[in-house]
């Protein structure tokens, strides 16, 4: 049995693509996962499940989602092995301490040609990045919502993403630690 983080992108923001984490579980329990947690209203979930392939995985939740609410949102999965080597990998660790201020986005895929020097030349003074395989590490002190660099960085690296801050990276990965 192994341990898969769904990071499911856009859903209950902005009152759009609205999934109630009860209906999310619900749909998950008819794919046969098991021992299902939530965090947060934004598409963060812990489950188990003998399912080998990832990518069939996301497929079925896609398909799940689309099913019963209409709209087919992003699924992003990982191994509990691959969000634990990404958390471990922060090339920022002082900046832990203000963790709404250090991002980790989670990319479908190693980009093959990311536009890395667009992206130094829009960040601002204050913000550091480093992307390592797939995985996007942004430090933005003065808040993400006014960050050009974070605007730009999915068309830049040319690869979907999905982004959470360090306190969400700790608070999934204690969840799905839990099952050890």
């Amino acid at each position: 049995m192994k341990t898969y983080i769904a990071l499911i992108r856009g859903i209950n923001v902005g009152g759009k693509s609205l999934l109630p984490m009860k209906k999310l579980i619900t749909i998950l329990e008819n794919l046969d996962l098991l021992n299902i947690k939530t965090y947060l209203q934004s598409g963060n979930v812990v489950f188990q499940s003998r399912a080998k392939n990832a990518s069939q995985l996301s497929s079925e939740i896609c398909a799940g989602i689309k099913k019963s609410h209409g709209f087919e949102p992003q699924v992003l999965l990982l191994e509990l092995t691959e969000m634990e080597k990404a958390a471990e990998s922060n090339p920022f660790p002082e900046a832990e301490s203000e963790p709404r201020t250090l991002h980790l986005f989670f990319l479908a895929s190693a980009p093959s040609n990311p536009d890395l020097k667009t992206l130094e030349s829009l960040k601002s003074g204050s913000e550091r990045f480093v992307l390592k395989g797939n995985v996007f590490y942004l430090h933005a002190p003065d808040g993400l919502g006014r960050s050009k660099l974070a605007a730009n960085a999915e068309r830049r690296l040319g690869i979907p993403m999905t982004g959470r801050n360090w306190r969400t990276v700790c608070e999934i990965l204690a969840m799905a630690k839990e099952y050890y």
